[in-house]
């Protein structure tokens, strides 16, 4: 059973990309801007706070449309606790939009699989639940931002 904890939508710039060829792919960062969490803590209690500037996505979209990805970055609520997200991932189209996908064209959400697993590091007790316990998120990309919503798996 899946429940739904917190949404993370994450602000994105241009992506930057290091090298592209017919067998490895296109490497890519995309730098993380800012962004926003809102959702619930383990015991129901309303969570909001904001995503830091500094991260980064790190991504290599593979000559056949998939798309690999290890997104890195720092929350912030507005209580002042924080913690980091290591969020490992897919990203996947169908085949008539893959050759759109390997040019860097934008595909729109709907037409992506797109989910990760995201693990945490924290630094107040009090956020224990997210080492506890298996998260997974189903995520949708946008020109310049993506939305993540993290379930606890139970």
């Amino acid at each position: 059973m899946l429940r739904k904890m917190f949404e993370v939508e994450v602000f994105v710039a241009a992506p930057i990309v290091v090298g592209q060829d017919d067998v490895v792919g296109r490497r890519q960062l995309i730098p993380i801007e800012t962004g926003k969490l809102i959702g619930y803590d383990y015991q129901g209690n309303t969570i909001a706070g904001e995503v830091l500037p500094g991260g980064v996505d790190s991504q290599i979209i593979r000559p056949d449309g998939i798309c690999n990805l290890s997104a890195r970055y720092a929350i912030r609520l507005e209580d002042g606790r924080s913690f980091y997200i290591e969020n490992n991932g897919v990203r996947s189209v169908p085949f008539e939009d893959v050759a759109k996908v390997v040019a860097g064209e934008f595909v729109e959400s709907n037409h992506y699989y797109f989910a990760t697993s995201p693990q945490f590091e924290i630094y107040d007790q009090s956020l224990d639940w997210l080492k506890k316990y298996f998260y997974v998120c189903q995520a949708q990309r946008f020109v310049d931002r993506v939305k993540l919503e993290f379930y606890l798996v139970e």
